[in-house]
């Protein structure tokens, strides 16, 4: 088995020789770019639809479902969702609006909370009724925040167990975790996957053009990923419009950036038509940026994002549910 030291001399390697160049586009539809999701086989659309937006305050239930629609009638394939989202009304919106064929149409993720093998078996079941399908294309650990975290899912009786049965039972395709914190917390929970001789799917993490500036994923987790060839799930292109109040950057600029980084997909809220809208266009307008763009666009940010103030994920619990909310872990 592999020892943490073993993994982290890999990861230091690896760092030192992730590429600057772009994966190749997997396929197109309704010119949105494709792209292959790691080693799974699976191709997904350069831009993903995040499912917390869809249960914000203010937003009917029915925009909620025209959101999706269209976003698959568009192009985009690839659904985020979370068993937590809104107290599990995320949930009941997709899967409301996944019927009548839609669902055929989806790479359909969802995440689970529960760090026990009873309580995710049970949050596993609860997120299947919502979503109203016999299996989601991918199930992930949410919210790798604590050290804590890797052990407890790993261990006898952990989450793990009920993800694999559940794996093996049909209703999950593929396995990832997801997190905000720390790079290292990251790094923690792939160590431990390798000293199980297990191999993550997916990995999500925040990737944007402030955390290639501090305490960066992009720059210690990533090139982990891209050595595996496990599939890199961007999320917090525009940190949940923080980056945005930054008066740096423009939502656009914050898209291209993260669909320049060798992701699989971008994962970004919508809350309206408008706003998915942009993301569309941000995809159908992607082109591989020079060297020269990257800096120039990474420059606007570096002063600003030193202190983490636009990173609120990382430097507060302002965006912990599982904190607020312990008893979700079990």
């Amino acid at each position: 088995m592999s020892t943490r030291r073993e993994f982290l001399e890999v990861a230091a390697a690896a760092m030192m020789r992730v590429s600057s160049s772009q994966p190749m586009f997997a396929d197109m539809q309704n010119r949105i770019p494709y792209r292959n999701l790691g080693h799974t086989g699976e191709k997904v659309s350069i831009v993903g639809i995040g499912g917390y937006h869809l249960a914000r305050p203010g937003l009917e239930e029915q925009e909620s479902i025209r959101i999706v629609r269209t976003a698959l009638e568009e192009g985009i394939n690839f659904l985020d969702n979370c068993w937590d989202y809104n107290g599990g009304e995320s949930e009941i919106r997709m899967g409301n609006a996944l019927r009548d064929g839609y669902r055929q149409k989806a790479f359909l993720m969802t995440k689970i909370d529960g760090r026990d093998k009873t309580t995710a078996a049970n949050q596993i079941n609860e997120s299947l009724k919502r979503l109203q399908t016999d299996h989601v294309d991918l199930l992930q650990f949410h919210e790798v925040i604590r050290d804590t975290d890797p052990d407890r899912i790993f261990a006898s009786g952990g989450a793990l167990e009920a993800v694999q049965q559940a794996q093996t039972a049909g209703k999950v395709r593929y396995i990832g975790f997801t997190g905000h914190k720390s790079p290292e917390i990251h790094l923690k929970m792939l160590a431990a996957a390798s000293s199980h001789d297990f191999t993550f799917d997916t990995v999500q993490m925040p990737l944007n053009v402030m955390d290639h500036h501090f305490s960066s994923f992009e720059a210690k987790v990533l090139p982990v990923l891209l050595k595996g060839n496990i599939g890199v799930l961007g999320m917090k292109p525009m940190g949940d419009h923080s980056i945005l109040q930054s008066n740096t950057v423009s939502a656009v600029e914050c898209l291209h950036y993260s669909m320049n980084l060798p992701t699989s997909v971008v994962i970004t809220g919508c809350d309206s038509l408008k706003i998915l809208q942009q993301a569309l266009d941000a995809a159908r307008s992607f082109q591989p940026m020079s060297k020269e763009q990257v800096s120039i666009l990474l420059a606007k940010t570096a002063k600003v994002a030193q202190s983490g103030q636009y990173e609120l994920y990382k430097t507060s619990h302002h965006f912990d549910g599982t904190y607020e909310n312990p008893q979700w872990l079990g």
